[in-house]
């Protein structure tokens, strides 16, 4: 459910599908399916239907599109994230964010506006709740 495509903490190098190293600048539009790990520069689009883990020292002129993701990095773009997003404190977002949960940590910049679907939010939820009801024992 939700908690499996929102890993606390992140992703590591080897949970990732595809890896922008530091050292790495990309131009146009980058797509992929799984999780994604960025470190390097980007100008263009980046979309994934998995977790998007920006790190500290990206750089990202582009709109970004994801099923969940943690931003410690810069992004001049709009954020668009199905689930849940984590703005670390380094994180600098300047552009808009449509997301369904947020968690913003002290000292993160958001220059732009903040949409969430609290509908969908709530069902899911109430779903997490379904789920933890399931995997008590009965009495």
């Amino acid at each position: 459910m939700f908690a499996k495509n929102a890993p606390q903490g992140g992703i590591t190098n080897k949970d990732a599908e595809t890896i922008i190293g530091a050292s790495v600048k990309v131009e146009g539009n980058f797509v992929c399916e799984g999780d994604m790990i960025v470190d390097g520069e980007v100008k263009g689009k980046i979309a994934t239907n998995g977790f998007l883990q920006v790190g500290n020292r990206s750089v990202i002129n582009a709109d970004v599109k994801a099923g969940n993701g943690k931003i410690s990095g810069e992004i001049r773009g709009n954020v668009k994230v199905d689930g849940y997003l984590e703005l670390t404190a380094s994180a600098r977002i300047y552009g808009d964010i449509d997301v369904q949960t947020l968690s913003m940590e002290r000292g993160a910049i958001l220059n732009g506006k903040c949409s969430m679907d609290v509908l969908k939010a709530e069902v899911i939820k109430g779903e997490a709740n379904d789920e933890a009801a399931e995997e008590l024992p009965e009495a």
